[in-house]
C-alpha cells in the first residue's frame, strides 16, 4: 500500500486475491489438452479424445470455434494435419490469453494504472516458406510421437532446420526457440524412462513454436522512437549456467510532456559456467549502458531511441546520455502512479509473462518456519518470492524480511500472485538503507561484489587466452 499523502495511489492487495470468474475453467482445459501430448496423438485413446474436447468445448462461441472442433475431432481419429495442429496451438494460446488478459485487468484494480493504448502491426508475407514448413512438420511429428514416444532420432529431426534458419535474421527468433526446445528434448530422451514430464512448459513451447511458423507472426512488432528521461525503477537478472539476462524496468517521461510509461530494456549474453554471481555483470556491462546507471542510481535521457509498441527499448548507447542522480523510491512514489503499462503482443499473452512493477509500503513483513516471506499489506498476506532474488547483489531474503518499503515485480504463478523484490528500504541502526538487487550492476567496493568480479575477470581472462591458442592452433 503507498499512503495517499505521499503523492502516490493505494494498492488493493484485498483484489489479487479475490477468485477471478473463468480463469480455473480456462486452465483445466489447457491441462486437458497437455496430458494429450504426453501421449501423442498417432494412435490416440478415449482419454484424449475427451482433452480434445474439453479445448474444443472451451473456445465454443469464438472465431475458433469451427476449425477447434474440426481439428479435435481429426486428432482423435488418429488423422490430424498441420493445419489441424495449428488450430489446436492457436486454441490453446487463445485460452491463456485469455487468463493473462483476466489477471492484468485485476492488476489494474489492484494499482490504478491503465495500459498504454494497443498498436498491432501488420503482418509482412510469407518468408522462407520451405524452412517454416519443415519446421511445421517436425512439430507435428513431435505431437504425433508425444512426450513419452521421444527418442533422439525424432529430436534430431530439428537440427538441419535450425542450421538453415539461424542465418537468416528474420527467422532467428523461431529458429532459437526450436533450437532450445530441441535441446531440451534431446536432454531427456528417451522419454519412455521419464518419472516427471513438464507437460505445460513443454506444451507451450510446441504450440508457440508452432505459431512462429506461420506467415508475418515472427515479424518485429511496430516500433518508433522515444525521447525523453529514464527513470530506472529495478534491475532483473535471470542467470542459467551457460547464459544471463539483465532486463532493467523504468518509468519514461517523454519529453513532449505527454503521460509517463512504463519501459523495458534488456541484454541477454552467453557465459562460461565458470562465472557467477557479481562476475556476471562483466558480461553484461558492455552492451547495456543502462545497467550502470542504474546501479549509480542515476536517470538516463535519451534520444530517438528505437522501441517496440510493447515499450521494449531497443538500446543503442548513441541515442543514451547519464543524466542526473535518480533516488528508486522517490520515481516509485512519485512517477510509477502516473505511469502507464505497456501493452503486450498478441503471442506473448501468457500468465507467466506477467511482470509487473509496484510499489508497497506501510506493509508488515513476515518469515515462516520454512524461510517463505510474506507481506501482509492492509491485512492482507501477498507472497513474496525471494528465490528470484540474484546472488549477484546486495539484496537478500532477510533484509526484504526486515523491509518497510518494497518496489518489486507483480507476477501470478501456481494459482497466486507473488511479489519479486527488486529493491527494499530497511531501518539500520536508526537509518533507512535502500538495497537494490542490481546494486553491483555498475561496479562494487563490497568486499564480496568485489572478490566475485576479480574472480570473473580471471576466469575470463584464462578463457580467452585458451580459445586464442586453439585458434592459433
Amino acid at each position: 500500500m503507498v499512503p495517499a499523502d505521499q503523492g502516490g495511489g493505494v494498492m488493493r492487495a484485498d483484489l489479487l486475491a479475490e477468485t477471478i470468474t473463468g480463469l480455473d475453467e480456462a486452465l483445466a482445459a489447457v491441462d486437458a489438452f497437455d496430458r494429450v501430448l504426453v501421449t501423442g496423438l498417432l494412435r490416440p485413446q478415449p482419454a484424449q479424445a475427451t482433452g480434445l474436447a474439453e479445448l474444443a468445448n472451451a473456445v465454443a462461441g469464438t472465431p475458433l470455434a469451427a476449425r477447434t472442433a474440426e481439428a479435435a475431432e481429426k486428432a482423435a481419429a488418429g488423422a490430424a494435419g498441420e493445419d489441424h495442429f495449428i488450430a489446436l496451438a492457436a486454441a490453446r494460446t487463445a485460452l491463456l490469453g485469455s487468463v493473462h488478459d483476466a489477471l492484468m485487468t485485476r492488476v489494474e484494480e489492484a494499482t490504478g494504472r491503465t495500459r498504454a493504448e494497443e498498436t498491432v502491426a501488420p503482418a509482412d508475407g510469407e518468408h522462407a516458406a520451405n524452412l517454416l514448413a519443415a519446421a511445421r512438420s517436425w512439430l507435428s511429428d513431435l505431437a504425433r510421437t508425444g512426450w513419452q514416444g521421444i527418442d533422439h532420432e525424432v529430436v534430431s529431426g530439428a537440427a538441419q532446420v535450425v542450421s538453415a534458419m539461424l542465418p537468416d535474421p528474420a527467422l532467428r527468433r523461431p529458429a532459437t526457440l526450436l533450437d532450445g526446445f530441441a535441446a531440451e528434448l534431446a536432454a531427456s530422451c528417451p522419454g519412455a524412462t521419464l518419472e516427471h514430464i513438464p507437460e505445460r512448459r513443454w506444451a507451450d513451447l510446441w504450440s508457440r513454436a508452432l505459431l512462429l511458423t506461420l506467415p508475418g507472426v515472427a515479424e518485429a512488432s511496430a516500433s518508433g522512437t522515444a525521447t525523453g528521461r529514464l527513470l530506472p525503477l529495478g534491475v532483473d537478472l535471470q542467470e542459467h549456467p551457460t547464459a544471463a539476462q539483465a532486463q532493467v524496468h523504468a518509468v519514461f517521461e517523454p519529453a513532449d510532456g505527454t503521460a509517463p510509461r512504463l519501459v523495458r530494456a534488456a541484454v541477454a549474453v552467453p557465459k562460461p559456467d565458470t562465472v557467477v554471481g557479481a562476475g556476471v555483470w562483466q558480461l553484461l556491462r558492455p552492451h547495456l549502458s543502462l545497467l550502470t546507471a542504474a546501479g549509480e542510481g542515476r536517470s538516463m535521457d535519451l534520444t530517438d531511441m528505437p522501441i517496440t509498441a510493447e515499450g521494449d527499448l531497443i538500446w543503442s548507447d548513441e541515442h543514451a546520455r547519464p543524466g542526473e542522480p535518480a533516488d528508486v523510491f522517490a520515481t516509485a512514489r512519485v512517477a510509477l502512479p502516473t505511469a502507464a503499462d505497456p501493452v503486450t503482443a498478441p503471442l506473448d499473452r501468457h500468465p507467466v509473462r506477467i511482470a509487473v512493477p509496484v510499489f508497497l509500503e506501510g506493509y508488515t513483513a513476515g518469515k515462516d518456519d520454512d524461510g517463505a516471506v510474506t507481506f501482509t499489506v492492509a491485512g492482507h498476506p501477498l507472497a513474496v518470492d525471494t528465490d528470484r532474488i540474484p546472488a549477484a547483489g546486495p539484496l537478500t531474503p532477510e533484509a526484504v524480511a526486515a523491509s518497510g518499503a518494497c518496489v518489486g515485480l507483480l507476477r501470478w504463478d501456481d494459482g497466486s500472485f507473488s511479489v519479486q523484490p527488486l529493491a527494499v528500504e530497511a531501518t539500520v541502526r536508526k537509518k533507512t538503507v535502500a538495497l537494490h538487487a542490481g546494486g553491483w550492476a555498475g561496479g562494487t567496493a563490497d568486499k564480496a561484489g568485489a572478490k566475485a568480479e576479480k574472480a570473473a575477470t580471471d576466469a575470463t581472462s584464462v578463457l580467452r587466452e585458451r580459445a586464442g591458442r586453439l585458434l592459433r592452433k
